[in-house]
């Protein structure tokens, strides 16, 4: 098996795992989202320790610590992953998966303009286009709701400034996990060893399995990453592109068929509008990427 086709199972891995996430967390129930999260990362940070231990990488994480950008950065990083992750589970957990794939499949579009603001990119027409179109859709889902859909917003928003703070830090998915979840670990056990004080914790008598769900909750974390950092340095960035659209595709037919949450005309409408944009942004994105790709392989004049 090539490297490649190694890279591209992997990937697929990752992107199906975080897909079938909404079987998971219900699971868990009735502890709440907030202990939920807790578990989570208290696990995760132990999971990733281990993993930096085992993959001798203590190292890059030391220095990691000592770079006054990288840890401004990865701080950020780890606020908005716990926003992240926390709307996540409370939305599966309150049956809005449908909603929370939306925020996903808008997550791209709001990637792009936050380049804008924030790095002085510039969007191409098509991008401008594939951008109104998903406000339009926003728009319309939002008075089909009744409410904004701030579940799919603060998903997409809090993703793409994650991604955004991950870019300028530039630092590998292994360490960059283990050093977010080190900063968050310090309030996530805190607010565990208070539940357990008051005695409103979950994690005890409610049997063995669902304590030992609890404590995997580190172990699903971690592996869709290592997948995904497998896949990372195998494939192209545009095949990792078209893959990320797999788990947001999985959580929305998850929603609709296997957890029979409603769908009318507008909604449908709705998330059409969000798909068409999503066409238009990524056959820009393979455009541009050809069209730079054939200007680097073309050769330069001769200079008489």
């Amino acid at each position: 098996m090539t490297e490649q086709r190694r890279g591209l199972l992997a990937g697929f891995a990752a992107y199906l795992l975080w897909g079938l996430f909404p079987l998971y967390w219900p699971l868990l129930k009735p502890a709440g989202a907030l202990e939920i999260l807790s578990h989570r990362i208290a696990w995760a940070v132990l999971t990733m320790t281990l993993v930096v231990l085992l993959t001798r990488r203590g190292g890059r994480l030391v220095a990691i610590a000592r770079d006054r950008r990288a840890r401004s950065l990865l701080g950020l990083a780890a606020v908005v992953v716990a926003m992240n992750w926390g709307a996540y589970i409370w939305g599966v957990n309150h049956h809005r998966v449908v909603e929370t794939s939306l925020g996903y499949f808008m997550n791209p579009l709001v990637t792009v303009l936050l380049g804008v603001v924030f790095l002085g990119e510039r969007l191409r027409r098509l991008q401008w286009v594939a951008v109104a179109i998903a406000t339009v859709a926003v728009v319309g889902l939002t008075f089909e709701y009744g409410r904004v859909p701030w579940v799919a917003l603060i998903l997409a928003v809090s993703f793409g400034i994650y991604g955004l703070a991950k870019k300028q830090a530039d630092v590998p998915a292994v360490e960059s996990l283990t050093f977010e979840t080190l900063v968050l670990a310090p309030l996530a056990i805190g607010y565990l060893v208070w539940l357990g004080s008051t005695g409103d914790s979950h994690f005890f008598g409610y049997g063995v399995g669902h304590g030992t769900l609890l404590v995997l909750t580190g172990v699903v974390t971690a592996v869709p990453l290592l997948f995904f950092g497998a896949a990372a340095i195998r494939v192209p960035l545009t095949t990792l592109g078209l893959l990320q659209y797999l788990a947001p595709v999985i959580q929305f037919l998850l929603g609709v068929v296997v957890l029979d949450e409603a769908m009318s005309r507008m909604r449908w409408l709705g998330f059409g509008l969000v798909w068409i944009a999503l066409v238009l942004f990524t056959v820009d994105s393979l455009r541009h990427r050809r069209r730079r790709l054939r200007n680097e392989l073309e050769p330069e004049p001769i200079q008489l």
